[in-house]
């Protein structure tokens, strides 16, 4: 249900590396969740003398469990993983413009607006100021607040230690400091340390998500057991659902390796292909350097290139193993947005001592004029 929040909290387009990294933390707080109530419900097996409860006083005891997780928690924990999806969405565009806005603290400025909230209210500052890694919203269970971009000219930015002071009352309720981080940056819907967490989980790797990094894990308490396969579930998890979602899009993709696109290139026609290898690239590249070519596009990437106009080539700054030795530059525009095609030259020596050169497109990055 958590993740059902999550895809439905994200309304503007965001990289799915994001959206992933989110589903995945959803999976483990929920995971936790689960631990917890199990554990509960094989505590109320037994009477405190040891003896095995009947079964409709078990059945009473385990509803009343249910109750209080799965109704009394889970409206404000939904909430919570909404509201944290949505905040990390818009933060994901606001590293995009850097830091040409400040940021400015918005509430839903109605009655239910708690007191404490109401006092950020029109805090403004820069997107680097330490202030947002501890209080950017949601600041508490069904938190409505929102932080929105405004012009440097229009606002001015409020003093670093009053908003900071400020940010501390609004979460002085947070014994656990559970709501003091930014989901922006760090991609969590929930922090590490959480109701069904340790202390300890705010810097321990394996929290983290992090397994390689801990060579030798030896949990000594049962929610760092728990924790290690949930860690390792959710990557499991993610791994699965990328490779699916990595044949289906190649497959679309695969018309492509019959089309050519000719380009007229300092005088010299070349003639453009795509490869396996290249369409593999392509789709790796929307995870990483494109904010703009979305996975649906990348079928339609000939197209794209017989439009593109040619700007730029450069040969190798550095040694390859995998026979490119040259890149051709091309721009033009995809969802209304400049790109960049870079397109590599490749040499192959066949046995025959033949020389094999092809072009292909092997790359896309957003295009900064």
């Amino acid at each position: 249900m958590l993740r059902n929040a999550i895809s439905s909290a994200i309304t503007q387009e965001v990289p799915e590396i994001l959206t992933y990294a989110l589903e995945n933390n959803a999976f483990v707080f929920s995971g936790f969740k689960t631990f917890h109530a199990l554990r509960e419900v094989g505590l109320s097996l037994t009477n405190p003398d040891g003896s095995i409860k009947p079964f409709e006083r078990f059945l009473n005891d385990v509803q009343k469990i249910n109750k209080t997780y799965n109704q009394n928690y889970l409206r404000a924990e939904y909430n919570f993983a909404s509201a944290s999806a949505e905040m990390a969405a818009r933060w994901e565009q606001f590293m995009d413009d850097g830091d040409r806005y400040y940021l400015q603290y918005r509430t839903a400025a109605d009655g239910k607006v708690r007191p404490e909230h109401a006092a950020l209210h029109g805090v403004t500052l820069p997107i680097d100021d330490p202030f947002w890694e501890q209080f950017y919203p949601p600041n508490g269970w069904n938190c409505r607040c929102s932080v929105t971009q405004v012009r440097k000219s229009k606002y001015p930015a409020t003093p670093h230690n009053e908003a900071m002071a400020l940010g501390e009352v609004a979460t002085q309720r947070d014994t656990r400091q559970m709501f003091r981080f930014n989901p922006g940056k760090e991609q969590k819907t929930f922090p590490n340390h959480n109701p069904y967490t340790i202390s300890r989980c705010k810097n321990c790797d394996i929290a983290k998500g992090k397994l390689s990094l801990a060579r030798v894990f030896v949990p000594d308490n049962e929610v760092c057991a728990a924790c290690e396969i949930l860690q390792q579930c959710a990557g499991n998890n993610e791994k699965s659902q990328r490779a699916i979602e990595r044949t289906h899009y190649l497959h679309e993709m695969k018309p492509l390796l019959n089309r050519k696109v000719e380009k007229t290139v300092n005088g010299n026609k070349l003639n453009i292909g795509f490869t396996k290898e290249g369409n593999k690239h392509l789709f790796a590249d929307t995870f990483g350097r494109t904010h703009i070519v979305t996975k649906e596009d990348l079928k339609d990437l000939a197209t794209y290139l017989e439009n593109a106009e040619f700007i730029d080539d450069s040969a190798l700054t550095h040694s390859r193993n995998d026979n490119i030795e040259h890149f051709y530059y091309f721009k033009t525009q995809i969802n209304g947005r400049w790109v960049r095609l870079n397109v590599a030259k490749e040499i192959r020596i066949r046995r025959t001592g033949q020389i094999q050169v092809q072009y292909f497109l092997y790359s896309v990055n957003d295009f900064v004029e």
